[in-house]
């Protein structure tokens, strides 16, 4: 599976190189795109926030999976914010850091506690679009109705995904193994 990384505006390089480097282990080939500005007619002034379909909807269908990574605060229809979103069963998935960040809740920086929610979200999205739906537990699959959620959940697929994945054809197992506990051997 190819998945590629598309910049939506202004991203930090470290997390762009961490993603494509942790995500080729998990997924197969995966690049980065030339970054593209954030649609303007995404943004909503009354919320200060932007829209994640609106967003979703202009990314490239450029491979398997084309994952967009902003630095916006993003919202969707119902939600007061969402850390990404994607297609189900489609090939477009969004994610964005701002939320993820330790400074967005008046924390100290942390790069590294940055780099593993940012991946778990990229996981999430990505399931996603593979066709797997929320899941309970501490699946990467489970819905994060905030940051504690996020950090609460594991990095990968449960063994009721995994199975869920296996059963479809496009999908190959990581190139690194998987203890029994769930961890990259």
């Amino acid at each position: 599976m190819k998945i590629c990384i598309q910049p939506v505006g202004e991203i930090s390089v470290d997390i762009l190189s961490f993603l494509k480097d942790s995500l080729s282990k998990l997924f197969g080939e995966c690049e980065i795109l030339k970054p593209i500005k954030v649609p303007e007619e995404a943004y909503n002034p009354i919320r200060d926030q932007f829209n994640s379909t609106l967003i979703l909807h202009s990314l490239p269908e450029a491979c398997d999976v084309t994952l967009g990574v902003t630095d916006v605060d993003l919202y969707a229809e119902n939600l007061n914010f969402v850390f990404g979103e994607a297609e189900l069963f489609g090939k477009r998935a969004l994610i964005s850091v701002k939320r993820l960040k330790q400074e967005f809740y008046g924390l100290p920086r942390d790069e590294e506690l940055l780099k593993v929610r940012v991946l778990k979200e990229a996981i999430h999205e990505i399931g996603h679009v593979l066709g797997l739906t929320h899941c309970k537990g501490k699946c990467v699959m489970r819905f994060s109705n905030s940051i504690f959620d996020v950090d609460m959940k594991d990095w990968w697929f449960c063994e009721d995904c995994l199975k869920k994945l296996r059963a479809q054809s496009n999908w190959s197992e990581p190139f690194f193994g998987i203890s029994e506990d769930n961890q990259p051997m």
